[in-house]
Formats: C-alpha cells, structure tokens, sequence
C-alpha cells in the first residue's frame, strides 16, 4: 500500500529523511519496498480555464482549444483529449517548460494549426499513472497559479503489509505503528461516534459473513467535484478522484482503514438487509459488468433487488450521481473468510475487499461513519439524521493473554527489564489488567486481533526493542551422518559419475500424458486430472526421457545422452521405487572434428554397456531376455540378483515419436546400484612388479556368450591371474554357427616377479578347462 508522508505527519511526528522512516519500519518487521517524491513544482507549468473548444480542421482526433491563463490575454492549444468539457480547469505547460517525462514544450503547429503549449494529463506532470485524458483541476483553483500550489511536494512510501496486520491499511493504522516504534504520541485520534442508534430499518440475515451493519440517512447533500486538499490526498496514492461523496469514502478508507459506501437513497425500495444472494440473481456493478451470484454470495439488498456486494462492490443502479441529494451511509463489519471467498468466486478485488479481507478494526467501524458525515456535512452541505440505524453486534475484543517476563527472556535469549517490556507493549495500544512480579495481564485492542498468544506479545517486544540489539550466538552442534545422508552422498556421487562419462541430467514430471499410456498401458489413472499432459503416475522413466529426447531432435541436436534419478510407480499398487534412468541417441560426439573422418560414428548398445558397467556395479552381467517395446533386451544382473534392464527400442516405437536412428534405454533400480555404490573403496599401491600376458585364441559355436567364457575362465580363480581382455572376434571363414575368439590373460604377483613356467603352468589349467567344459578349439 502507498502512503504519504505529508499525511502521515498529520498523526505523528516524523524523521525528515523518509529513509529513516523505511528503515524504522523495515526493522520492524513491515517492508518499505520504494520511495517516491510527488508533486508537480515545475516551473512554467500554470492553472488555465477552458474557454472555447473547436474541432480540429484538419484532424479528427485533435481539438482547438481556447484557454485563458490569467495573463489577460488567451492563448490557442491544440489537444487531443476528450475527456474536457467548456469551463474545466486544466494544467498549461507554457512554451519553456519542462515535464517531469523530459518533453521541452515549444510553440508549434500541429497540423497546420498553431498551438502556444500545452494541456498536461497526470502522467506526464509525474502526478499518477492516468494518461487516458487531462488532469481536470478543483473549480476553486485559481487561473494562472503555479501548479506546484495544488500540488506540494510530497514523498509517498510503497509499504508491504503483511495479512496478518490488517490494522496497518490506513494512514491513522501506520502512524500508529510509527508511533509505538519511536516512542513519539499521536497528535490526533479518531473521534467517538457519539449519536443515537436505532436497532430499525437495518435488518441481517446473513448474521455469521456479516455481525454488524450500519446506515446513516444524510439529505440535501450536493455532488460535485472535490475540493483541492481531498483531490491532492487520494490522488497522492493512487485513487482517481470521482466526485466529492465517493471521494470522501475513499479518503476515510485511506484515512481510517474502515471501507464505507453511499448509495443513492431515492433509489432504494424499503429497508436494508444483509442476505444471501438468490441462485442466479444478477447483479451490475460499479465497474460496469453484470455478475451472476450464487447462494453462497452475500449481497446488501433493498425489498427489491441487490444494491451491493458485501464488503466488495457497490452496485451501478444505485450509486451517487450528480443528480443525487439524498445518500445512506453504509459502514460494516464483514467476515473477512466470506469476503475473500466472494472476492475470488467473482473475480472481483477491490479496495474495499483488500481491507475486510485482512479484517477490519471493529472499534472504527462508527467511528469512520461519523467522520465520513461530518466531512459530507462539510464538504457537500449534507444534512444528517440525528441518529444511525444498526442490527447486529459488533465482534468481542481478543481475549486477554497473559505474559511471563522468564519466558520473554528465555525466547528472545537477553534480559529485557520488566519496566521496559510493560512500556513497550502499552505504546502498542496494551493495557495491563492484573499484574504481578513475574508477570501480567494484556486486554488486546481491538485492532490487533493478530495477538492470541503470549509468543505474539514476545514478537513485539523484539520488533520495538530491536532485533539488532540481540548479540549473536552461535548454537551449530554436529551430528552423527544418517542413512538419509549417507544415502545423498552416495545419489550425488553417482550423479557426479554419470556426468562424467559425458551424460546430462534430466527432471521431468512424474505424471504422464495420455500419448505416452499408449507406450505403457499398465499405469494408475489420475481420478481428476487438470489437463491431457498430465492423465497418470509414470510407471517407467522411459515416457519423460523419451519426451526430453523428442525435443531436442525437433530442436536439431545430434547427440543426447541424459539420465533420471527419480521414482516410479508400480501398478497395480502405486508402490513407489526408485529408478536410475538412462538414454542415449545419435552420435557419438555432438560435432563433427576436422582431424577426423566426415562420417560420424553413432552411439551404440555398447556405449549403453559400458555406461551401466562404469558404475562399479559389483559382478555386473548381462542376459538377454524379450521385451515388447525392444528390438533388442537384456536383464542387467549383480551377483544373479536382476538389477533392471537395457535395450534398444523398438523401431515401431521410435517411429511413434519421430526420431530417425536407434535409441538405446536402460533402468536401473537405483536403491541396488547404490548399495554397491557403498562398499568401501580401497587404495592399492602401483604395482612394483612386471606382468606376464598370454593370449588364448578359440574357435567356438556362435550360441555360446562371452560371459559364459569369461566366467569360465576366471572361476575357480587363479590367484596369479589378474585380468581377462577380450580383443579379437571374427565370423568369416571358420564355418558356420562359429566364432573366433581372442582373450589377452594378464598374470602377475604382487610380492615377486613370476617365472615362465610359472606362468605356462597356470596358463595350461585354464586352456584344458576350456577344452574340457565348453569343448573350445584351440587355435596354435
């Protein structure tokens, strides 16, 4: 909310330097988040008087304008506002002058026609931010007077309120606070509403969304525009200035907080009632539009029809015109939950809202009716009945709480005096109702209903006292790693591998549209989805990297390489697991290098492998197994437990989603490949002594894997062999349904340098295993 300082001080004594007065509340706990200077002190720039008013000659959306400056003699402006009429007083900018925007004003012909200045709307004298039209000055402002008259200086702070401090909506609300933080008094208060109040005339049907409703008949008022001080006040934050009567609302509302309406008596039928609104019932409001109400909407009503919407919006039929004399002045206590539910069923914020939204000050509900009568009596001439017609109650004050000075101390961790903790919660409007040595009783105003417990006395304590004030202490402890940590260290540790070997990390959504249920149909349908992109629980990471992988090929990449650590859910049930996904297509690199050949190499079921096998997976093997979805699949095993799986897709399905070449998919339950992630890694020396390599070529038949050979080989283990490499496979030439094989054995011992027959005795073993067990021929 924006308030002005040149009003604030009309409450409280302020620091000069609005900066001071930022920080006081920004230390407090309320956001000061810019600072503006208004006014229009600008030289050349004077009151004129419209005079005579002609269409343009050669332009139709420009006028020619007469228009007398005081100076005796009139002057000739073309403009091309509409929104004045004959007899307006309007700002001149004279040629010389220089707005706010930077605009040097010159004489010149426009079209033609010459025009000796110009006639300034508010956002271009820096005044507000209307530019649909001239700033139509006050009738009583003098001709040929310097702007800056009616305008002063001013500096208007953009404040944020907290919805908790519904008090702070006004300026008498923050020059309260202001007050209480700097130990200043207030000038002035409110004064009390001391009339008659008949329970006639005024009846609440809605009696929970609306305690207490007010209506004060006030005759014989005379609308016409507002005087110069009202107009400088609401314009200075931002409200356009209507008429004298809305005018006076909203300076009440800006003044005191309390929202309050004048409608048109003579269009009234009856008595008010505060009601429900009828299903369908229609409703035009001030804003032009017509809103169809529901039963849960309270609306205030006539005998015949609805004249307002409660707390938000009066209604068009029965607002003040200029041909208004007799108005009813409504001021009211709403439900702020109700309010804020009708405000956003209907789309339709308003001042009014704002405020009852965050809740009123009961106590000001009269108080604001008063104020705003006297200003009508004064302003517009009103006559006002002797006594206000009310039904309801008003909301009971919060209740008393009590305060324990140990426990203020205790909480805020330093000894405040017991004399200064009472001072500071009486300057916020506190009084002490029972008192001890320990301690006391606080009666809450009505106004601070966000004060319940003993904490929120505590709060404020510190917002007065200064939280600068309090010396730091440090209170970090250390603690003992949890699983729960254990088990990050180990998922970024394996994302940091991933990464490494040239893959990027992807997030996409755990719900899945309805294109990808086609790919899997077993998944758990959502009861209400809020869109077709999002219909079910994913029960694979497939659909989301798959969906990452459409994008980037339409977006012209040639290499992606990406994986997903994230949780699935399984159907039937939904139980939830934890998945490692990965994804690889294209090329190998994502550019072609000029030392090398111009045909890129594509990425390959090996490139997948040799992925799964860099994360130290411990006895990782494959096995081929059919999948559906893949031209080709393989289980992926630890130790013979199955750990997840690896293929290429399908080319039926890469076709689905428009992506040319193989696309290669493994998913891994990511719980197990972190729990060999855990086993501890050891720190081996650089071997001091030399190793021994044989080879061992085979001929084999093509149904029998690698696997099988290599285990073959290194089981029952041999403690002098070290590795086992493969390095040469052929077809060509040896038959059919056979295979050439070529494994390099290294061989060595840690604490000597192995003999040749020490070697040629081992190496034998292994090749008469071979022979006798999967009946390999040798090759010499």
């Amino acid at each position: 909310m924006k308030f002005s300082v040149n009003w604030l001080r009309e409450f409280v004594e302020l620091p000069k330097n609005p900066e001071e007065i930022a920080e006081l509340l920004t230390r407090a706990g309320i956001e000061t988040k810019n600072i503006e200077t208004r006014g229009a002190n600008i030289d050349k720039v004077i009151v004129s008087l419209i005079t005579a008013s002609s269409r343009h000659p050669n332009a139709d959306r420009l006028t020619v304008c007469e228009v007398d400056d005081g100076s005796g003699t009139k002057r000739q402006i073309v403009c091309g506002a509409t929104n004045y009429k004959v007899g307006d007083k309007v700002p001149l900018a004279l040629p010389g002058a220089k707005l706010p925007n930077g605009t040097e004003i010159r004489k010149s012909k426009l079209r033609g026609v010459e025009s000796e200045g110009m006639l300034c709307s508010p956002i271009e004298l820096g005044l507000g931010e209307d530019a649909s039209g001239l700033l139509i000055l006050s009738p009583d402002a003098k001709i040929g007077a310097p702007i800056g008259d009616l305008f002063p200086a001013d500096t208007i702070l953009d404040v944020e309120i907290t919805p908790n401090r519904g008090d702070l909506l006004s300026h008498f609300g923050l020059a309260r606070e202001i007050a209480a933080l700097s130990g200043k008094k207030l000038k002035s208060m409110p004064r009390d509403a001391n009339i008659e109040i008949k329970k006639s005339g005024v009846t609440i049907a809605a009696t929970r969304e609306c305690p207490f409703f007010s209506a004060r008949k006030i005759a014989n008022v005379k609308v016409r525009p507002s005087p110069q001080w009202l107009r400088a006040n609401i314009e200075s934050v931002g409200i356009r200035s209507i008429n004298n009567i809305v005018d006076i609302s909203n300076f009440v509302m800006l003044e005191l907080g309390q929202p309050t309406h004048a409608f048109d008596a003579d269009k009234l039928t009856g008595g008010i009632n505060v009601r429900f609104a009828r299903a369908g019932e229609k409703f035009l409001a001030l804003d032009g539009k017509t809103y169809s109400l529901t039963p849960d909407n309270v609306v205030v009503a006539d005998q015949e029809r609805a004249v307002g919407i409660a707390g938000v919006m009066g209604g068009e039929e029965s607002g003040v015109t200029e041909t208004t004399t007799n108005i009813l002045l409504e001021s009211a206590y709403f439900l702020p939950a109700s309010v804020r539910r009708i405000a956003r069923n209907l789309n339709l914020p308003s001042d009014a809202s704002y405020r009852f939204e965050r809740g009123v000050d009961p106590d000001m509900v009269l108080r604001a009716s008063q104020r705003a009568t006297e200003l009508i009596r004064e302003i517009a001439g009103g006559t006002p009945a002797k006594e206000i017609r009310t039904a309801g109650k008003l909301p009971a004050n919060p209740a008393d709480v009590s305060l324990s000075y140990e426990k203020c101390n205790h909480v805020v961790g330093v000894a405040i005096k017991p004399k200064t903790v009472d001072e500071i919660l009486t300057h916020f409007g506190l009084k002490k109702t029972k008192s001890t040595s320990k301690g006391g009783t606080w009666k809450i105003p009505s106004y601070r209903q966000d004060l319940q417990r003993d904490v929120d006395l505590i709060e404020e304590v510190v917002r007065a006292y200064g939280a600068e004030k309090i010396p730091g202490t440090d209170r970090s402890r250390s603690s003992s790693s949890t699983a729960a940590d254990r088990s990050h260290d180990l998922e970024s540790s394996l994302r940091d591998q991933l990464v490494a070997r040239g893959l990027l990390e992807v997030r996409t959504s755990k719900l899945i549209s309805r294109r990808a249920i086609a790919l899997d149909e077993k998944v758990i349908n959502l009861c209400n989805p809020l869109s077709e992109d999002h219909v079910a629980l994913r029960p694979s990471l497939l659909p989301g990297l798959v969906s990452v992988l459409d994008r980037n090929v339409r977006a012209g990449v040639q290499r992606v390489a990406i994986f997903e650590i994230g949780r699935v859910f399984v159907p039937p049930t939904g139980n939830e697991e934890r998945r490692l996904g990965l994804l690889v297509w294209g090329n190998v690199t994502s550019a072609p290098h000029w030392r090398l050949s111009e045909k890129q190499t594509t990425l390959e079921f090996f490139d997948l492998k040799g992925v799964i096998e860099s994360l130290g997976i411990g006895n990782v093997s494959f096995r081929r197994v059919d999948r559906p979805d893949f031209a080709l699949a393989t289980e992926v095993l630890s130790d013979d437990r199955v750990i997840g799986f690896a293929g290429q897709l399908a080319t039926a399905r890469a076709a689905e989603i428009d992506v040319p070449g193989s696309i290669f998919f493994a998913e891994l339950r990511a719980d197990l490949v972190l729990e060999t992630q855990a086993s501890a890694k050891g720190f081996r020396d650089i071997e001091r002594f030399p190793a021994v390599t044989r080879d061992i070529a085979m001929i084999v038949p093509e149904e029998i894997p690698h696997e099988t050979i290599l285990r073959t080989i290194e089981q029952p283990r041999e403690p002098l062999l070290e590795s086992v490499d493969l390095f040469d496979l052929f077809t060509e030439q040896i038959g059919a349904a056979r295979k050439s094989l070529a494994y390099r054995l290294t061989y060595r011992d840690r604490s000597r340098t192995l003999t040749s027959e020490e070697v040629t005795e081992v190496h034998a073993r292994i090749r008469e295993r071979l022979k006798r067990e999967l009946g390999v021929t040798l090759r010499e």
